[in-house]
């Protein structure tokens, strides 16, 4: 039986672009980027090619504010705890929203032990927070707003950069967790007003353990791993120089035009998939922002009466691999917290639902099976039970 992969959210296949690159490293670059013999020299030469293609794709004013980090769990939790640890004499108050990634929210509750007081802006129906909401969140003792600049289950795009201008001219760090939106999104670090941005490599065709935090010049960074020199004295331990390579492959895959074509190619799949849903009759809702408002390369439906856990394995069966929310919390008896901030505590929506996200290597006709696949798990089920 074929296999089609439709959890990209989740991670994505690396790209032969990539593997090649990576290949290159280990074959013949395996020196350490702080030795300063010939060997080395070729590895921290590679590692500044890197920054700089990296810098560029998000316009920093420097490339000596992108940080290598393992990913973006690391890169969320250095802004964070950083943040408190260098501004924490000037006050304890820290706003962010109910629907962050599990690297934001546990470190927040982990802040909240140590005495920091974190409010939880609430999303409305569709996943958003407003300016306003963050404004009238802002005390004097606020030293950190961070928001996440598109969901990993639902896609909502918050207005990053209207919460940027709105924060300029006040003490405060803004950080935001561009995860998902960085292989699919044009980012610019300046327009966008932010003090810290978090990638993931993993997330863009590119290998996992690897990421980068963007960190404004200016902004205090107090590093919590100790050890070496590296990254300028900001992330201690031997850089990854294969990770890093292809990850900046990866960049460099997606650099231009091939963003926005790629992000037009995502969206036709979306279509393709609720164009079979909607030929046969299935009832289904959109959590969150409808399609066009939304990160193109994920969609979460809501399929009345349908049990999550029986759809994800009937869908497996036949052969198509999707997910019930973030894999980060896959296996977990929790409900997802994004929809149960969306819809309330009891609502069936949160036991009904499917997230379904989308690669370069998915293809129209396998776009148009996922969604056959979607009617027969539907109406099977459905004839069943009635």
């Amino acid at each position: 039986m074929e296999h089609f992969y439709f959890d990209n959210a989740a991670t994505t296949p690396v790209s032969p672009t990539v593997v090649q690159a990576m290949t290159d490293v280990l074959s013949h670059d395996f020196g350490n980027a702080s030795s300063t013999h010939f060997f080395g020299r070729r590895a921290h030469d590679l590692l500044d090619q890197s920054r700089q293609t990296i810098a560029q794709s998000i316009n920093a004013a420097s490339i000596d504010e992108v940080i290598f980090t393992s990913g973006g769990t690391e890169s969320d939790n250095t802004a964070i705890l950083s943040t408190a640890a260098a501004y924490g004499q000037q006050g304890h108050h820290i706003i962010t929203t109910a629907i962050e990634h599990p690297a934001v929210l546990k470190t927040m509750a982990r802040l909240e032990q140590q005495g920091f007081e974190v409010t939880y802006l609430p999303v409305d129906g569709l996943g958003y927070v407003t300016v306003d909401q963050v404004a009238a969140a802002l005390r004097p003792d606020t030293i950190l707003v961070s928001i996440m600049m598109g969901n990993n289950e639902i896609g909502t795009i918050e207005p990053i950069k209207a919460i940027g201008a709105m924060l300029a001219d006040k003490p405060v760090i803004f950080h935001t967790d561009a995860v998902q939106a960085y292989g699919v999104l044009s980012i610019d670090v300046q327009e966008l007003g932010v003090d810290f941005l978090s990638v993931s490599g993993h997330k863009l065709h590119g290998p996992k353990g690897v990421g980068f935090l963007y960190a404004k010049t200016g902004v205090k960074l107090v590093p919590f791993m100790n050890g070496g020199e590296q990254e300028h004295k900001r992330r201690a331990g031997t850089e990854n120089l294969p990770g890093i390579v292809g990850m900046a492959q990866a960049v460099r895959d997606l650099a231009g035009a091939n963003k926005a074509k790629r992000r037009d190619q995502l969206l036709a799949l979306k279509q393709a998939v609720l164009a079979e849903l909607d030929q046969a009759g299935v009832t289904y809702h959109i959590n969150g922002p409808d399609l066009q408002a939304s990160l193109p390369h994920v969609l979460n439906l809501w399929f009345p009466g349908v049990p999550t856990n029986l759809a994800l394995t009937s869908l497996d069966l036949r052969g198509f691999a999707v997910s019930g929310g973030s894999a980060c919390t896959a296996g977990s008896l929790q409900p997802s917290h994004v929809l149960t901030a969306l819809y309330g505590a009891n609502a069936a929506e949160i036991s009904e639902s499917l997230r379904l996200s989308f690669g370069s290597e998915n293809t129209l006709a396998q776009a148009r099976a996922l969604g056959q696949a979607l009617v027969a798990v539907v109406t099977d089920y459905l004839q069943q039970t009635t």
